[in-house]
């Protein structure tokens, strides 16, 4: 398994969203790391990011700007996290949509620079870096920072998912779906996180060739 820092950059811009830019403009606010950035299946996002400076403009902004839809900041001296639902722009909806459907796995947080830049871990197979970020190269612009090996961190064999894969499989365990007798179905678990069943199918069954190819290889191929 291998991994690359990258440098993504907006062209233009402050930020890859209207409200990334407000906040960027204000001077008495520094945005920090995101932490979680996923969309719902009504289309909306939800983000947990860090940030710092004046919370009473920080929480103005969010009350103000026409792309959130609720929001809760939480935190003390300066720093704290803020919980934001949010619609999303056409390019932010493809950038994490390209997150959750890529094989390589983005590690959170996701840094933010003071310039808009986002710096972003990936991890996996090489041959899928490129497929981890959507084609809109007229907006953005790609700087490799680092590559190398990296071992999976610790024993969780889980380690190597992807944010959407997670969530399929916490929805197929809590639903039911790896009891004996099977208590649900794909259909059960694509109305949970809101996809079709055959995604959830191919998800699980990218989940448990990973899973379970790893205690193979830790095996070292025992019966």
């Amino acid at each position: 398994m291998r991994y690359v820092r990258i440098r993504v950059t907006p062209r233009g811009r402050a930020a890859f969203h209207p409200l990334g830019e407000r906040l960027a403009e204000d001077p008495d606010v520094i945005r920090g790391a995101i932490h979680q950035m996923d969309l719902l299946a009504d289309g909306t996002g939800v983000m947990l990011a860090e940030a710092r400076g004046d919370q009473e403009r920080y929480e103005e902004i969010l009350e103000t700007s026409e792309h959130v839809l609720d929001f809760a900041v939480t935190g003390a001296e300066g720093w704290w996290y803020s919980y934001t639902h949010f619609e999303p722009t056409p390019l932010t909806e493809r950038m994490v949509r390209r997150r959750e459907e890529s094989e390589a796995v983005m590690e959170m947080p996701v840094e933010v620079e003071e310039d808009g830049s986002l710096l972003i871990t990936l991890v996996g197979d090489e041959a899928n870096f490129a497929d981890a970020m959507p084609p809109d190269t007229d907006v953005y612009d790609v700087e490799m920072l680092s590559t190398g090996e990296r071992p999976p961190e610790g024993d969780d064999p889980f380690a190597d998912l992807t944010g959407r894969q997670r969530e399929i499989l916490d929805a197929a365990v809590r639903l039911g779906y790896y009891r004996n007798p099977r208590e649900a179905t794909h259909e059960d678990v694509a109305e949970r996180v809101g996809t079709t069943p055959s995604t959830v199918g191919e998800h699980l069954r990218k989940i448990e060739s990973r899973v379970f190819s790893r205690f193979v290889r830790e095996g070292g191929g025992r019966s």
